[in-house]
């Protein structure tokens, strides 16, 4: 289990220095449109189990040495951190979550508990220290916490149902490894990836506004590929997006710091949402139907043997239990 642990730790910093990468200041304070950390602590936790979360803490900690020197208010940030993943695991765990995210409720459980939800106890715990202390005004504490709060559950939106994908092997939902993929499958796989590539660099960088042309193509992905595809897409859009809000580029050209953050954590938080809701609703519909087709398959053979006079229990390899003598 301390290896686990470990494990996560290490995890957990590199993709808080990935997450670096894409940082922007509000208000002098330092926050990232995704936190991958997050999305990486709640996927640990619900694969792994609740013994995992000091991998979490030093994880945090471990960001955070890099940043600044520690002091109270990073012990109260780290502790903020480690809860809220907790706490979301724990939401997710009470209505039943499925790790294949094959319902709707799942998507919804995701967005709204692990997310939105259990991600106001880190948002809160790292912003409020700086007002007490003083380091930070109490006028500017509602943009800071928003931009903290949302970084952090699209970290959990799109970094979290990835890893699931990859943690339970659902590159291709309801596919056994030995069974023969058809080219077709491949070939709109390539045309799917192809187009992401061009199209999102264009609509991102492009000096209109252009970016909602990335969404027929989360939905393309979502209704083909289900989760693994939509949310690759969205990963990869949000990515590119944060580049260009922080270089002022394309669609965020001539706008303030609130401005590029708002547009950005409201695209972000668009894509997450189109993809992660449209791919559960999709495979939610596809397990449906899937259980039809084989309830129907099972009647007829029924009634196949019901015609031909013979007794369905025994062609099963059943047999009736016999009546004692007497």
């Amino acid at each position: 289990m301390a290896l686990k642990a470990l494990a996560v730790a290490a995890c957990y910093y590199v993709a808080g220095r990935l997450g670096l990468l894409g940082q922007v200041g509000v208000e002098g304070v330092v926050v990232t449109p995704i936190w991958p950390p997050t999305g990486v602590a709640v996927a640990c936790l619900l694969v792994f189990g609740l013994s995992v979360w000091p991998g979490i803490a030093l994880g945090s900690f471990l960001v955070i040495t890099s940043l600044t020197t520690p002091d109270l208010i990073s012990i109260v940030t780290v502790a903020g951190t480690t809860a809220g993943p907790l706490c979301a695991c724990l939401l997710l765990r009470a209505v039943g979550f499925r790790l294949d995210v094959s319902r709707l409720r799942d998507g919804t459980s995701l967005v709204f508990l692990g997310g939105l939800g259990a991600m106001l106890i880190s948002a809160t715990a790292g912003v409020a220290p700086q007002v007490w202390t003083g380091s930070l005004d109490v006028g500017d504490f509602l943009p800071v916490w928003l931009a903290w709060w949302v970084g952090d559950a699209m970290g959990v939106l799109l970094v979290t149902p990835l890893l699931l994908v990859l943690f339970r092997g659902t590159f291709l939902p309801r596919r056994r490894v030995t069974e023969r993929i058809p080219v077709r499958r491949w070939v709109e796989a390539l045309c799917l990836g192809i187009a992401t590539l061009l199209l999102v660099p264009f609509a991102v960088l492009s000096t209109p506004g252009m970016l909602f042309l990335v969404f027929p193509l989360l939905i393309w992905a979502a209704l083909r590929f289900e989760l693994a595809g939509s949310m690759l897409c969205a990963l990869f859009a949000s990515v590119l997006s944060t580049y260009a809000a922080n270089g002022l580029q394309g669609s965020f050209l001539e706008l303030s710091n609130i401005e590029v953050m708002t547009k950005l954590q409201a695209f972000n938080g668009a894509a997450a949402l189109t993809a992660l809701l449209l791919s559960a609703l999709v495979t939610e519909q596809r397990a449906t139907r899937h259980s039809v087709q084989h309830a129907c398959n099972e009647l007829a053979e029924l009634l196949e043997h019901l015609a031909a006079g013979e007794d369905p229990t025994e062609s099963s390899g059943r047999r009736t239990p016999e009546t004692p003598d007497g």
